[in-house]
């Protein structure tokens, strides 16, 4: 496979290409996908008229299991059989899967994934004697994380079949000590398509892992990857604090969750304690003995990895061990949660261990931390993060011994560091603006204002605007993290709802032609409203559009309640107004000529998105603005299907009110009408007592 690149000037290195596929912008001027699931299939497991299998060893445990599925729901339809091989005592980890399959695929669709399931047993010695006729060309291995086992169990499958790929999901292991190349996938293994890659040179395995919808991100051969010291980091954090202060393990959680988003004690046990307390030892431990005592496993960790005893007690418990912070205590705990893991983070860059929006990104796809760990970095500045540090030193003084490197936040300032989640390409002509985060805060807007401001330096004044085809998937509206201050005062609703407008506004006005492209599954609340700015929009069939800010409930509050109206016919106005009144979705063939302006086949999709970058202009057919008041905005009101709940219907009412004032005076005008409703709505008791506010309550007020 060869990928074409073209591209003349980036803000920095795409990410698409360190799977070796190429340029975003590229992939627009060849007008296709740089390698499709078949290709990638062909690669791996040879041609349809000799087509290898796919095994998966250790198949029944929680990893084997939930990759059994993953991979069985999307080889299926082109024939891979998939080996499931484990042991013949051991649980049934497949068939629990099955309830799951049904409720995602249908009764008849779930039959057709485990009928593609061949389960086989073995002894661990000897391979059975069925799967020679099933042609192995793929081992994913998935047993315990013994070293000694692992090194035998490739060394019986290189014995009987010496071409076959074999990739591990070792958990912290480097290939250069399992002898075979990694792929770590994240928690929970049925539904994270996430895969920390390990090899000398993006493969064929890794090319197909994309693919087929999966998230392959390389990082470097080194102890652990990025996942597990963020993710067992911040167990060990929570750890410290506790023999620190004797806070219950459940409390550290709610702290935890509130100043950086997981939950890691109670990821724990749902994971299932015992084996979960294993692999975090046995990272920590191996991460100790590389690096020193900044990741020495805790006594508590030693004993429960042993006993498998669950870190939560019952709920029934919980309320006679419960205290809060003062801001004194805030601070301290800060210290025990962020110096440990800024420390981390700083051994981690030394090491180059991946790109740098790949390591964020793991944080927060992963990891589940609120804001990635290079943007939290980032918003403290250097200096703010050695403090950090120092006051964590003087708390554990042994994690000083070493793993500490403070100068590589000196290139703080440089584009790898400023544009963690937005990037830019261009060829002289057009740019491509791609958004790798799935949800629109405040570090997406920064950096989209400063990729705006970097085309618009170089002399770009056409532009694509996309997903990055890798870390994202789709567009799923705001982060309503970033609405938790706009609950408390409502200047905080403002700045959101203004300034996030304005930028979007830019893509409007400060272009020749703007292209909004939307290739993932949905595209929903704040991200659409971002993409309508765009002088067209564009997407394959079958991609859902949608603002359910009214089950929130919310106010929009990036001019979806006048925007999208003034540029649609003034008979199309119904179908916008029920979209913003009732949440409905609708799907991109159904939505051109009043929300999209091209859709069609994934191809065509793209040749199109391209054709109006590089030749737009005048007559080629875009949706005009209405600059001015609009007339009928009553009698555009659709019939409306009883609302649900009390709360929608004040949700429809406040969206309402915001329509008739913001149509009501110029467009000019309506970006501070809207803002001001929009923020006023955040901050008043209906959205307390919702989604957003109810969210709010349980992360904050600890």
């Amino acid at each position: 496979m060869s990928v074409s690149t073209s591209i003349a000037s980036s803000l920095r290195t795409p990410t698409l290409q360190t799977l070796g596929l190429g340029s975003v912008l590229d992939l627009f001027k060849n007008g296709r996908l740089p390698i499709d699931a078949s290709e990638a299939v062909d690669a791996v497991f040879g041609p349809a008229s000799d087509r290898g299998s796919m095994v998966i060893s250790g198949a029944s445990g929680i990893v084997g299991a939930g990759k059994t599925m993953q991979f069985a729901s999307r080889l299926t339809r082109f024939d891979v059989p998939i080996v499931a091989l484990d042991f013949p005592g051991a649980p049934d980890g497949i068939g629990d899967k099955y309830p799951g399959l049904v409720a995602g695929f249908g009764t008849a669709r779930a039959a057709e994934i485990m009928a593609s399931v061949v389960r086989l047993a073995y002894d661990g010695r000897s391979l059975p004697d069925e799967l020679g006729a099933m042609q192995p060309r793929f081992l994913l291995e998935a047993i315990p994380e013994i070293l000694e086992v692992k090194r035998s169990h490739y060394e019986l499958f290189r014995g009987a079949f010496p071409d076959i790929e074999i990739r591990s999901v070792t958990s912290g292991f480097p290939a250069r000590e399992l002898g075979v190349g990694v792929a770590h996938p994240a928690f929970p293994h049925e539904i994270n398509k996430v895969f920390e890659i390990v090899e000398d040179e993006p493969s064929d395995v890794t090319r197909l892992l994309w693919a087929l919808g999966l998230i392959p991100i390389p990082v470097s051969d080194d102890w652990s990857f990025v996942l597990d010291v963020l993710f067992c980091g911040v167990t060990l954090a929570g750890l410290r604090y506790h023999g620190a202060s004797n806070m219950p393990y459940w409390k550290i959680d709610k702290f935890i969750r509130k100043h950086l988003g997981p939950n890691p004690f109670r990821a724990h046990d749902a994971i299932g304690a015992k084996g979960a307390d294993f692999l975090t030892w046995s990272c920590l431990h191996h991460l100790a003995e590389e690096y020193g005592p900044l990741f020495t496993p805790t006594p508590d960790l030693v004993e429960r990895k042993e006993t498998g005893q669950t870190w939560y007690p019952p709920n029934h418990f919980r309320p006679l061990v419960d205290w809060g912070l003062d801001r004194e205590g805030e601070a301290e705990f800060d210290a025990w949660i962020m110096g440990p893991l800024f420390q981390m983070t700083s051994l981690m860059l030394h090491e180059h261990r991946g790109h740098l929006a790949h390591m964020n990104a793991i944080g927060e796809l992963c990891a589940q931390f609120r804001k990635g760990i290079l943007a939290q970095i980032r918003a403290r500045g250097a200096e703010g993060v050695g403090e950090t540090v120092r006051r964590y030193h003087a708390l554990f003084p042994s994690a000083a011994e070493g793993a500490w490197h403070p100068d590589v936040f000196d290139a703080m300032d440089g584009p790898d560091w400023q544009q963690l989640y937005v990037n830019a390409e261009h060829d002289g002509s057009v740019g491509v603006i791609t958004i790798s985060r799935e949800s629109y805060n405040w570090d997406v807007d920064a950096e989209l204002n400063r990729a705006i401001d970097w085309l618009k330096v170089e002399g770009i004044d056409r532009v694509i605007v996309t997903g990055d085809f890798h870390l994202s998937t789709q567009m799923v509206g705001a982060d309503t993290g970033e609405f938790f201050a706009a609950i408390e005062e409502v200047e905080a609703g403002l700045a959101i709802t203004t300034s996030w407008s304005r930028t979007a506004r830019r893509l409007y006005d400060e272009f020749a032609t703007s292209v909004a492209f939307v290739g993932g599954k949905r595209c929903l609340g704040g991200m659409l409203e971002l993409l309508m700015h765009c002088h067209f929009l564009v997407a394959p069939d079958g991609v859902q559009f949608g603002w359910p800010e009214v089950g929130l409930p919310v106010v929009p509050g990036m001019e979806a309640c006048h925007w999208p109206l003034r540029r649609a016919a003034t008979d199309d106005r119904s179908r916008i107004l029920e979209m913003l009144l009732t949440g409905r979705s609708v799907r991109s063939q159904d939505a051109v000529g009043w929300l999209l302006d091209r859709a069609g086949s994934l191809e065509g999709a793209l040749a199109a998105a391209w054709s109006l970058a590089s030749q737009g202009g005048d007559g080629d057919g875009r949706r005009g603005l209405v600059e001015g008041p609009l007339e009928g905005i009553q009698d555009a009101v659709p019939p409306l299907p009883e609302a649900d709940s009390p709360l929608t219907e004040a949700g429809r009412a406040a969206i309402m009110t915001c329509v008739e004032a913001s149509t009501s005076v110029s467009a000019a005008e309506a970006i501070e009408v809207q803002a001001r409703i929009a923020a006023e709505f955040l901050n008043g008791p209906l959205c307390r007592k919702g989604v957003v506010g109810s969210e709010y309550a349980k992360t904050m007020r600890v």
